[in-house]
């Protein structure tokens, strides 16, 4: 599922509203958006938060799934607005809170006391999750929510295009930076990573020998490296060969599948789409590494269920989301592979998922596991925030890289003394 709506925005930006959950104007809960349980146990009824996956059937998958269910009724709340995490902050301060709902680890709302400890549910199958997954939800070796899927992104291109302009496969940033200029023709921009480039921070970082921060959080990021790196992003910004102001945002697919670019990058859920408008003519390739003494890299995105711990209804919420996402494994291998392709989190589960083991989709798998980078549970929205303006400042626009890591630096050390100390 290319886990967005169809509207306009960056499912993957992380949530503008997640730096505190004092977010204005409650969600009336839809109770329309119904996926009803047979109700033959307790009676109890529950309400589920979902933004709106962009792939067809996905919705109904959801709420054919929650219908199965006999302990309770489950009323699905279905998030068609272009802002589901401020709705999602929103409602939680609201009489009409999800009982469980999907979102990405985020530390302030194990602090704030938001998010149920889900231990006792992943222990028993603990073994059977990618072990980067359970890192990316543990705080003080508690381990809150639980990962439905696994979705890593790459540069999508067209090889008849790149034999066409005598391109091979980029393995640095500079490479990919001549690329995008020799694919460039009329019409046809040789590189396209999104409209506010957002997507592309992590990576940069990560390509470039460096992280967002240590294992003892403390910042890793403002490297000489990194700065090469964002240097190289300005020349490239300004080169006329990005594509930029494109109609759609890098994660949906149209820019490259309707011939706008050469090079597009995107998130494995979009692969059956490509395919379809594509055929054969279609690879992938990791985001390069940014300076020679850097390595490729892969951001795993995603997305993960919650229990509300601030709800009236915990141990019923939990009984349904170990039903659900721990014991339900014919449903969670339809949600990770029917409607999109994303790698599930159990690897017994990956292992018996048939569409990812050829093609292009097995070299997704390959380069997933080859070199992929999970979230960071103590990387907050406001230090997202914080270096995505590093973007602005000195690629946008032409500001000086460490200047704007200067400030990127103030705005993260405050986020990280607020939480530890």
């Amino acid at each position: 599922m290319s886990a967005q709506s169809n509207s306009t925005w960056d499912r993957r930006s992380i949530l503008r509203a997640a730096a505190g959950l004092a977010v204005a104007a409650p969600l009336a809960a839809c109770g329309s958006n119904n996926g009803r349980g047979g109700g033959s146990g307790s009676g109890k009824q529950l309400n589920q938060m979902f933004h709106a996956y962009g792939e067809a059937g996905t919705e109904q998958a959801i709420k054919r799934y929650a219908a199965a269910y006999k302990n309770a009724r489950v009323n699905t709340q279905w998030i068609t607005s272009a802002d589901y995490e401020s709705k999602l902050f929103a409602t939680l301060l609201t009489d009409n809170a999800p009982d469980v709902f999907e979102f990405h680890p985020q530390i302030q709302m194990v602090k704030s006391g938001q998010v149920a400890d889900l231990t006792d549910l992943i222990d028993p199958v603990k073994s059977d999750f990618n072990p980067a997954d359970i890192t990316s939800h543990t705080v003080d070796g508690k381990v809150y929510g639980v990962r439905m899927i696994d979705d890593p992104q790459f540069f999508f291109y067209r090889p008849s295009l790149f034999a066409k302009a005598g391109v091979k496969v980029p393995e640095t940033l500079d490479e990919l930076i001549e690329a995008a200029a020799k694919l460039t023709t009329g019409k046809v921009k040789g590189l396209y990573v999104g409209n506010d480039l957002h997507a592309i921070v992590n990576p940069l970082i990560w390509s470039a020998g460096a992280d967002t921060l240590d294992d003892k959080n403390r910042i890793a990021y403002h490297t000489p490296a990194v700065i090469e790196g964002l240097t190289k992003m300005r020349k490239l910004f300004t080169s006329g060969h990005l594509l930029l102001g494109a109609p759609t945002d890098y994660w949906d697919p149209s820019s490259l599948s309707q011939g706008l670019c050469a090079i597009q990058f995107c998130g494995m859920w979009a692969m059956p789409q490509f395919q379809k408008a594509l055929g054969d003519d279609l690879g992938v390739f990791p985001f390069p590494k940014t300076v020679d003494s850097g390595k490729p890299s892969v951001y795993n995105g995603g997305w993960s269920m919650f229990v509300n711990a601030k709800g009236g209804n915990v141990d019923a919420a939990k009984e349904y989301v170990k039903w659900l996402w721990i014991d339900q494994k014919k449903y969670q291998e339809d949600w990770a592979t029917s409607y999109g392709f994303h790698i599930p989190p159990r690897s017994s589960i990956a292992a018996s998922a048939t569409k990812l083991k050829s093609g292009l989709p097995a070299q997704g798998v390959q380069l997933f596991n080859q070199y992929g980078h999970f979230d960071n549970i103590a990387w907050t929205q406001a230090m997202i925030s914080a270096s995505w303006d590093v973007m602005a400042d000195c690629v946008r626009k032409d500001g000086d890289p460490e200047a704007a890591l200067d400030k990127c630096d103030k705005a993260v050390n405050r986020e990280l003394k607020k939480l530890f100390g």
